[in-house]
């Protein structure tokens, strides 16, 4: 909590330095504050024009900040330890494990550094992947941009340089779509996911055999995954196929590419082709919904996490069935698991509800308008029908607010409830009640 928190206020101070905006531009403490959380919680949301307002180095310090936060606190600040060689501590090394909810302390410092040379491994590719559209167009400076939008698309902080219409100059740009639709799927899916599958598809002659199993994890991760992106390709295209400010005007291809980019766009990323303004109501909740899960846990993604709502699912369905086990794909689910995944929903759902009744009084701004903001907000996704521009200064608090507690919520939670000592070993007496 205290890193993500230190890190917005160090961040708000640096962008408000004249040397990080361009001459004849200057940022108040509020906007500067509002860019920086959005920035170190990979939301995307920003009061300011990013690419008109700071200059190379404004630039760069919101680059760092981004890395920072899709990285996380913890993973972060042990990469500069071992950058700087400092030794990696026993409370350093359990925060390591918390983080990314492991079994074992062993080999914790090599994680990191795999971590580290994935990432810039898949930003590095997204990177070569824009440059042959950035560079031709803007020159020299078109690899800066081809670098600064493959960070903020691998870490799902959808912030441009573009002008502030994200990549809606771009929506029928087949090599910029596929190449953030890549950033963003891959970066959604956790890095513990990326190492199962290696071990699976990778030969090694000392993992056995073929054909080798994925574990729970991964297989939940990649089917929920696959079938969340198809859902909304495909609830975009039957809900706007003939909306004339959206997909009406394009060909069947283009829609598809659109839809496509819209359905990924959503777990999180903030990056957009189409204006979200002009999407239908229909649309919008469907949104909500998809915005709200998020991506895979120990990612660069926000939201609930696919996972979690997994579980939920899985919970539901085994009390409606009378089974005495929560079961997902023949494998128990422990009591604790689906304790903690209730905990996250119920805190980040209650967060969006209080948070947006309170930007409502303030603002007094259309409902579904603040709903998406927040939405977009608790779920680090940096989507906005618009209103983002027009807050007034209590609503820019809310909105920074909510995207911290949103970063730092689901994490927070999973920290205090994966304690395996009870806070004391009483037993109380059973006592039924009407529920339902």
């Amino acid at each position: 909590m205290l890193g993500f928190l230190l890190g917005a206020l160090l961040g708000a101070l640096l962008l408000m330095l004249p040397v990080s905006t361009r001459p004849g531009q200057s940022i108040g403490f509020l906007d500067a504050l509002f860019v920086s959380t959005s920035g170190i919680c990979v939301t995307g949301l920003s009061t300011v024009n990013i690419g008109q307002t700071f200059s190379a180095f404004g630039q760069i310090v919101l680059l760092l900040l981004i890395q920072c936060g899709g990285l996380g606190i913890v993973t972060f600040t042990t990469m500069v330890l071992l950058l700087f060689r400092r030794r990696i501590t026993l409370s350093d090394r359990m925060l390591i494990q918390s983080a990314y909810n492991l079994d074992t302390l062993s080999g914790l410092v090599r994680l990191t550094m795999r971590i580290l040379k994935v990432t810039l491994c898949l930003e590095g590719i997204g990177a070569f992947g824009y440059a042959f559209v950035f560079i031709p167009e803007f020159g020299l400076k078109g690899i800066w941009y081809s670098v600064f939008h493959a960070v903020s698309a691998f870490c799902n902080a959808g912030i441009d340089l573009l002008g502030g219409n994200s990549f809606c100059g771009y929506r029928e740009n087949v090599v910029i779509n596929l190449t953030t639709v890549f950033l963003i799927i891959v970066s959604g899916l956790g890095f513990p996911v990326y190492w199962e599958v290696a071990r699976v598809v990778v030969p090694h002659r000392k993992k056995g055999p073929y054909p080798r199993k994925m574990n729970l994890q991964a297989k939940i991760v990649l089917s929920v995954t696959l079938a969340l992106v198809l859902a909304g390709t495909a609830l975009t295209l039957l809900f706007e196929y003939d909306n004339p400010a959206t997909l009406g005007l394009l060909s069947w291809p283009e829609k598809g590419m659109a839809a496509l980019f819209q359905s990924v766009t959503l777990r999180t990323a903030g990056f957009a082709t189409i204006p979200q303004e002009s999407f239908r109501p229909a649309s919008c909740l469907t949104y909500l919904i998809f915005m709200f899960i998020g991506g895979s846990p120990a990612g660069t993604a926000g939201g609930v996490k696919t996972v979690t709502i997994v579980m939920l699912i899985a919970s539901m369905l085994a009390n409606i069935k009378g089974k005495k086990d929560v079961t997902v794909m023949n494998r128990k689910v422990a009591d604790e698991t689906i304790r903690r995944c209730v905990a996250i929903v119920t805190f980040s759902f209650s967060v969006l509800v209080v948070l947006t009744v309170a930007l409502l009084a303030v603002q007094r701004s259309d409902f579904l308008d603040t709903l998406y903001e927040m939405t977009s907000a608790i779920a680090t996704v940096g989507l906005s029908r618009g209103l983002t521009g027009a807050l007034y200064p209590a609503g820019k608090l809310i909105v920074a607010l909510t995207m911290y507690l949103g970063r730092i919520g689901p994490i927070t939670l999973a920290l205090v409830f994966n304690s395996r000592t009870p806070a004391d070993n009483i037993s109380y007496a059973d006592s039924k009640v009407i529920i339902g």
